[in-house]
């Protein structure tokens, strides 16, 4: 990989000589950073990706920009870089934007009486920047977001009153997509087995419930309304400029599905909008929710439909389950079975459009990340059509 530097005021200096580091993931950015510094004894800014070059945002060929204070004693390589502006560039992804961020953040860590020693860049790219602050009271993250996530914040506050311990807790945030989090002990949970997805889907099952009588706050808060009225709309006006002729029938039927969705009997409720088990920290068998940036105000089929997705039918199925009993214990005379089979294609329109909505938001050179997920999942809600 190779980062291409820059000084605080954006004048490009060259490049370090190329290096290879563990992580195959290009957001995760902590190793680029830690290598640059072992090898060439530079503190850098990660900024955003540049170029990539693998059909995946993982491994290959990389091409980062990243702010130092002052010229390395390393010598630097010539590069050409396009560095213009972009209407739709990130604030952390411009120089000068990491020092503002932090400068933010430690100050409020500073309100709070826990002043931060260290900070660490964790991860960047165009869904958010990532840094932990660690001091002698403990860590925190300062998470920023651009503005399609920004009522994030709203739904945390949220939750901090009405479900306190279910999810990270909101230190403090600037309305402006900056957020102070505390630290949640534990580790994310990518590919849980289907055992503890059961556990996951019973830990989070009474945030839903507790949110229902306060759909109308969330959504005056800030959190999108996606329920059945207003997520047609939605979907279509999002993926206005892709080629859905394969889903044709499917996206003007929407209403129409959605309308025998809503005869099944369930509430709108709070939903995660991406709970999948690596959005999910654990710690001694305590699970806690994280990442809300896709939070939207929906129906709750959604959530377990994304908790099973990739799985085997037979390995999803006691998942789906033991989901539909707890709604049926909770409003009896309701169908869950019946909703979540009416909005397995729903779902996969919907995480089409999300992704449409994301390459809307973001530069150019970002889309890389998210170039065939509109294509893969307008694929998946055709295949999840019941004959």
């Amino acid at each position: 990989m190779t980062l291409v530097l820059v000084d605080a005021a954006g004048a490009p200096l060259g490049a370090l000589p190329p290096f290879d580091v563990p992580s195959p993931w290009w957001q995760e950015v902590a190793p680029v950073v830690a290598e640059a510094r072992r090898r060439y004894g530079v503190e850098v800014a990660v900024l955003r990706l540049l170029t990539g070059d693998a059909p995946q945002p993982m491994g290959g060929t990389v091409t980062y920009l990243a702010q130092v204070d002052g010229p390395p004693a390393t010598p630097l390589v010539p590069a050409k870089v396009d560095l213009s502006a972009d209407p739709l560039r990130a604030p952390y992804a411009e120089p000068g934007g990491p020092a503002r961020s932090l400068a933010w953040a430690t100050a409020q860590l500073r309100r709070l009486g826990r002043p931060a020693e260290t900070v660490t860049q964790q991860r960047t790219w165009n869904l958010s920047a990532v840094w932990r602050l660690d001091g002698p009271d403990g860590t925190a993250w300062l998470k920023q977001v651009p503005a399609f996530f920004r009522h994030e914040a709203a739904v945390l506050r949220w939750l901090g009153r009405a479900a306190p311990g279910r999810t990270s807790t909101l230190l403090a945030d600037d309305g402006d997509g900056r957020m102070l989090i505390e630290h949640v002990p534990g580790e994310d949970r990518y590919g849980a087995p289907v055992e503890e997805r059961l556990a996951m889907a019973a830990d989070f099952h009474p945030v839903q419930v507790r949110s229902v009588p306060d759909v109308a706050e969330l959504v005056a808060a800030g959190v999108p309304d996606l329920r059945a009225d207003a997520l047609p709309a939605w979907i279509r006006d999002r993926l206005v400029g892709w080629d859905t002729s394969p889903v044709r029938s499917l996206l003007a039927g929407l209403e129409a599905r959605l309308d025998e969705v809503r005869r099944c009997g369930l509430p709108d409720t709070l939903v995660h909008g991406d709970l999948h088990p690596g959005n999910v920290r654990a710690d001694a068998g305590r699970h806690v929710v994280i990442d809300w940036g896709d939070a939207f105000v929906g129906h709750p089929a959604f959530d377990a439909l994304r908790l099973t997705e990739g799985l085997a039918d037979d390995v999803a199925a006691p998942v789906l389950a033991e989901w539909c009993a707890r709604w049926r214990a909770e409003v009896p005379g309701c169908e869950p079975e019946r909703a979540v089979e009416l909005l397995r294609p729903v779902a996969a329109l919907r995480m089409a459009a999300v992704y449409a909505m994301f390459l809307d938001g973001i530069e150019e050179s970002e889309r890389v990340y998210h170039a065939t997920d509109v294509d893969t999942y307008l694929a998946h809600a055709l295949a999840s059509v019941a004959p």
